[in-house]
């Protein structure tokens, strides 16, 4: 008998934005399923069209999509609600559900309600939304695969849900379990907020007779402030953070490690290295945190192995297409060693495109006698190159006593208005012996 093939699937709701917790959640599904030779599936989970943001279902696909996620198969919930109808309705038939016609509340409102037992269970109607009939003195139970034991419920506790509202539309109780069982998801990953529905899904699985999955729930990622993370926070949603300037390979490493480790403390993977080493052994008991400067060092672990063509392309494209392609690949060498993310490009190369205001406060008490000598050494060079700026400059150092840290530091100022850039003589033949003289006089003129 061969082996059920391994199918997984990413349920996102196009209801916000994807934060890092979800885009986790499709990578370890997607590992999952590829490492074994399986099928990924995209549902998207979109029958709270309250909620809905316009444009959201096009988002998670672009998302998916820039991070190298292909599916198998795609599927929308709200082409689907026959098969919802056609499961509730059975469920009624055989006595497991029930129709109620209580007016639905609003539970952000009006707080959530402290009846488990739904007052229409034995009303008979025969209108109106399903709600699940949950037995009395039952144990419910099952073991997460990613917790590594088993959980267990009474259902003294577990509450009359919802499963097809009024509308027609499915509750994610009742949608869940049908769409796993019709596409033959074999595994269920899904984030930990779930464990408290899911003795309501195992009842749903038992009484439609469907084949229940192997399921486990992840850790959250917790904010460093304290409590989960949340998609409405910008800082973490993924749009917000490839925005920010993070390269999508070291968001990926980030997110891959916020909750899996490997057997040999790797940390740079791409892809198919994850996908080749992935094991379900892997995944960590304990909540990680949303470590900023961890980030940080993936972003600038990418960006110096990201050869200076592409970091001009990336740079060009990240700035839509601000700046000369042709200025930002002689900055980029410049600049590759000392940037975290592609953001830092504007604060630290931007004089190069604008000239700077100069805070006279920043400069020495020297300043003057320094820019007279570098502007007029400056102006016998005849072949602005690096090599010969150097030495004509350290030559004018040396010749007039000055203190080389100094003179330099007043001349890097003038010319950018700031005191941490990128090496100042190179940046000087960038900008050219027109642009560069222009700036110094400016600056003594503006001092006197």
């Amino acid at each position: 008998m061969t082996e059920k093939k391994v199918r997984t699937r990413f349920a996102p709701s196009p209801t916000g934005s994807m934060h890092i917790g979800n885009l986790r959640t499709a990578f370890y599904a997607y590992a999952l399923s590829k490492h074994e030779g399986g099928d990924f599936i995209l549902r998207i989970e979109d029958t709270d069209k309250k909620r809905e943001v316009e444009g959201g279902v096009q988002e998670i696909k672009n998302i998916l999509t820039i991070f190298g996620i292909n599916w198998d198969e795609y599927y929308l919930q709200s082409e689907r609600l026959d098969l919802y109808k056609v499961a509730a309705e059975k469920l009624v038939k055989d006595g497991h559900a029930f129709y109620c016609q209580c007016e639905a509340k609003n539970a952000k409102q009006e707080g959530f309600s402290s009846q488990l037992r739904d007052s229409c269970r034995d009303k008979n109607f025969t209108s109106g939304a399903i709600k699940l009939k949950v037995p009395e003195n039952e144990i419910i139970k099952f073991r997460d695969f990613v917790l590594g034991e088993e959980i267990e419920w009474k259902t003294e506790i577990v509450f009359d849900a919802t499963l097809l509202k009024s509308d027609k539309f499915p509750t994610y109780h009742l949608a869940v379990v049908v769409d796993d069982h019709a596409t033959s998801v074999s595994h269920v990953l899904r984030g930990h907020d779930w464990l408290p529905s899911t003795p309501i899904h195992l009842l749903v699985y038992k009484y439609l007779d469907f084949k229940i999955p192997q399921i486990g729930h992840l850790t959250d990622i917790l904010d460093p402030d304290g409590g989960k993370l949340s998609k409405r926070k910008g800082s973490t949603s993924v749009t917000g953070l490839l925005e920010e300037g993070y390269l999508p390979e070291a968001l990926f490493n980030f997110v891959i490690l916020a909750g899996w480790a490997p057997k040999d403390n790797r940390e740079l993977f791409s892809l198919e290295d994850f996908v080749n080493v992935f094991d379900a052994s892997g995944f960590q008991k304990s909540n990680p945190i949303f470590n900023r400067d961890k980030l940080d060092w993936f972003n600038g672990q990418y960006i110096r192995k990201t050869n200076d063509s592409e970091l001009t392309t990336r740079i060009l494209k990240f700035y839509k297409e601000k700046y000369p392609e042709d200025l930002i690949e002689k900055i980029v060498p410049l600049i590759k060693d000392r940037i975290t993310r592609l953001s830092d490009f504007d604060t630290l190369a931007g004089f190069f495109f604008k000239e700077s205001e100069v805070d006279k406060n920043l400069l020495g008490d020297n300043f003057d006698k320094h820019l007279h000598a570098a502007l007029e050494t400056l102006l016998t060079i005849k072949d602005f190159n690096n090599s010969q700026m150097n030495d004509k400059l350290l030559e004018t150092v040396k010749n007039n006593n000055f203190k080389t840290g100094d003179f330099f530091m007043d001349l890097r100022i003038a010319i950018t208005g700031k005191k941490m850039t990128p090496p100042i003589n190179e940046s000087l033949v960038i900008l050219g012996k027109e642009e560069t003289l222009k700036r110094i006089k400016q600056v003594l003129k503006s001092t006197n």
